[in-house]
């Protein structure tokens, strides 16, 4: 049974719960106090606290949040969970900072004007970009409470074609576009497709304008178009040295220095090394 839309408030006040969730782990602190201090401070007419409460408790016992969300299915949705779940993973690569700031984008498209099409597409290429699976991926994504029959059909059936039909094709020929094209084409207004359309004119052009191409394009094409909401990338590592040159310069000195107080200690200090040598070598003999 897939659980209904959550009010508008709802969605705001997890989205700052997964913005507040994620800059607070970036300064080291540990989950249990995060999950504590934001309980208070989210909005109390919702249903978010109870939840909070919940998965502090979950954490304590299990050490994930993941399972907690799992159990509180009438709030976070499956997919909401399985991104959780991928980056709680204990081999996985999945950061789970960039899991919450997926979550964060996704909680305030949907407490806009969010469209299905829109979402579909955001939490595909979320998938694709950080190789989550697509097996288990769009079967969660299936379950969305923004999605109607019609659409869980269809998320079920291209999970099944991926890899062997461009997506960019499953877009257009699911889309207005294509209609309106085969309406034109064969000279009658009233023809109708034999299947339900999901994407609007829009979508159709840009997926037919990309077809053959990497998806990343035409996802990135949606996002300026049509505002869908952009899936966060992993920052590369810095190149800057992790220690200031001047600081790093200072540490060899010292280092030389105790080098130096370690081989008089032991009776080893030889001071002919620290001696001026006349230009040319140690053979050549400096005239009298």
């Amino acid at each position: 049974m897939v659980s209904p839309l959550l009010d508008r408030e709802e969605y705001i006040e997890q989205a700052y719960f997964f913005r507040i969730y994620r800059e607070r782990l970036e300064d080291s602190l540990p989950s249990q106090e995060i999950l504590a201090s934001i309980v208070e401070e989210v909005l109390a007419t919702t249903k978010l606290p109870m939840a909070l409460d919940f998965l502090k408790g979950e954490i304590l016992l299990t050490g994930k949040i993941s399972e907690g969300m799992a159990r509180l299915s009438h709030y976070f949705t499956p997919f909401q969970t399985f991104v959780i779940s991928k980056a709680e993973e204990d081999k996985s690569r999945f950061d789970q900072r960039i899991a919450l700031l997926v979550l964060e984008r996704e909680a305030e498209y949907m407490a806009g004007t969010p469209t299905p099409a829109g979402l579909f597409i955001y939490q595909f290429e979320c998938i694709s970009r950080n190789r989550l699976g697509y097996d288990a991926g769009m079967t969660e994504v299936a379950a969305d409470p923004l999605y109607d029959e019609n659409w869980r059909k269809w998320i079920m059936k291209a999970r099944l074609r991926l890899g062997v039909t461009d997506f960019a094709d499953m877009i257009y020929f699911r889309s207005e576009h294509y209609v309106e094209e085969q309406r034109r084409s064969t000279r009658n207004p009233n023809i109708q497709p034999p299947f339900p359309i999901l994407f609007g004119a829009q979508e159709g052009r840009i997926a037919k304008a990309n077809r053959g191409k990497d998806p990343l394009f035409m996802f990135a094409a949606l996002q300026r178009q049509l505002g869908h909401p952009a899936v966060p990338r992993a920052t590369p590592k810095s190149q800057r040295p992790v220690i200031h040159p001047a600081l790093e310069e200072r540490l060899q000195r010292l280092e030389k220095r105790l080098q130096l107080v370690e081989m008089e200690t032991k009776g080893h200090l030889d001071i002919s090394q620290f001696l001026a040598r006349p230009p040319g070598g140690d053979d050549q003999h400096v005239p009298t």
